[in-house]
């Protein structure tokens, strides 16, 4: 038995598909994986096969303000459909299966069509799904804000799928009929999320509003967050650190790009609140503004070590990172810019396991409140008790799904 599991994005989209590639193997079926280049040397260190699609990403956190033209934006949209057909049907090939992750897996269900083989869409958040109870995520590069709550959502939605459409459709039909002699789609959307997608969140943390998914036959199967398992131990430098005094507040941005001055807000917000910082470099390349003591710098961190030893988490709100602290009861501040990080931080502030930083540049003044609230005794406490119910075997369980799903047809 062979899965190909297959995702565009950064981290937080390659990170669930090694998950579930893990639950797996530990099942006896083999996984390969078509990810960014940016991944596999690490997913290869982990002992998968790994076909790399695309450009790298890493550059993509460097610079303020950017913004593709219209123009711009349909040339990569097209050229990302065009790489997905050129790639995806030799990495499929000998496939029993075909998962594909996040919002821009657009030629995966063609090539699971052709070759006859079960198809799963799997998305990470809530609200990339199509639901009458929320609006579409905010996109930043098409200039498209965040919904006011009394906006009219079966409306945004269809708005939606003409965008998707017009994007699209014209290089996801001739991928189908050029490679597969495949006849056009009508609904690009409907057709990329299949007649069940799948939910890889914690349904505590994320739970599914209730109903079908718009465009499909019901709702999304949720089975959990896709966690894991990591045993890598933390540097020897920072065991050193953490031990030198009290727990820090830890402050990691991913791969979003950084704003002016962030590094000046992280690490003044912290001393304002009288904590140590640990400052995460992510893809932007964070560095700290001096030399004191108070403060150390760290790569890329084994997260489930890390996160239950800090006094907060200061982050993005992307899903991983958001599952990570409250699966380890740290409390969190989420500084969200875009896309789902939005929903991550209103979802962290309902639970009252943190702050949601309001949607601006973060300075040193209002990430210092938004820490007050996250370091405040009550909130450290529900942290912890909401950790005990974050769900840690969802990644089995889909592998366990797929399997049976699979073999049985």
């Amino acid at each position: 038995m062979r899965v190909l599991l297959s995702t565009i994005g950064t981290r937080g989209e390659v990170q669930p598909m090694v998950a579930l590639a893990t639950a797996l193997r530990a099942l006896g079926a083999e996984a390969r994986l078509c990810v960014p280049p940016d991944f596999r040397e690490w997913v290869e260190g982990l002992g998968f096969p790994v076909v790399p699609i695309g450009p790298a990403l890493r550059g993509t956190a460097s610079g303020h303000g950017f913004r593709p033209t219209p123009e711009r934006l349909r040339e990569l949209a097209e050229g990302t459909v065009v790489t997905q057909f050129a790639t995806l049907p030799e990495a499929a090939r000998g496939c029993d299966a075909v998962v594909a992750g996040g919002g821009l897996q657009f030629a995966a269900r063609s090539v699971a069509e052709a070759a006859g083989v079960r198809y799963v869409h799997v998305s990470y958040c809530p609200v990339t799904l199509p639901s009458p109870h929320h609006a579409p995520p905010p996109l930043a590069l098409q200039g498209r804000p965040l919904a006011p709550d009394t906006a009219d959502r079966r409306a945004l939605w269809a708005e939606d799928a003409d965008h998707v459409n017009a994007t699209f459709r014209k290089a996801l039909d001739s991928g189908r009929a050029e490679v597969f002699g495949l006849p056009p789609v009508g609904d690009v959307r409907g057709h990329t999320l299949g007649d069940q997608p799948w939910l890889a969140a914690d349904p505590v943390l994320g739970p599914w509003p209730g109903g079908d998914v718009l465009g499909t036959a019901g709702p999304p199967w949720q089975p959990g967050a896709w966690l894991l398992p990591d045993d890598t131990p933390l540097s020897p430098a920072l065991e050193d650190f953490l031990a030198a005094g009290e727990p820090p507040v830890y402050f990691g941005f991913g791969s979003i790009r950084a704003t002016p001055g962030l590094p000046e807000a992280m690490v003044g917000a912290a001393r304002a609140v009288g904590r140590r910082a640990l400052v995460s470099r992510g893809w932007a390349g964070l560095s700290l503004v001096d030399d004191a003591e108070d403060c150390f710098l760290v790569g890329d961190v084994n997260q489930r070590a890390l996160f239950p030893r800090v006094a907060a988490v200061v982050h993005h709100g992307g899903a991983g990172t958001t599952t990570a602290a409250a699966s380890a009861g740290a409390p969190q501040v989420v500084a969200p810019q875009m896309y789902d990080q939005h929903y991550w931080a209103r979802r962290v502030h309902e639970l009252g396991v943190g702050a949601a930083h309001p949607p601006a540049p973060p300075t040193a003044g209002s990430l210092a409140a938004a820490l007050r609230h996250a370091l405040h005794p009550d909130t450290a406490a529900r942290a912890r008790t909401v950790a005990a119910t974050v769900r840690a075997d969802g990644a089995r369980r889909a592998a366990e799904r797929l399997l049976a799903g699979t073999e049985g047809e």
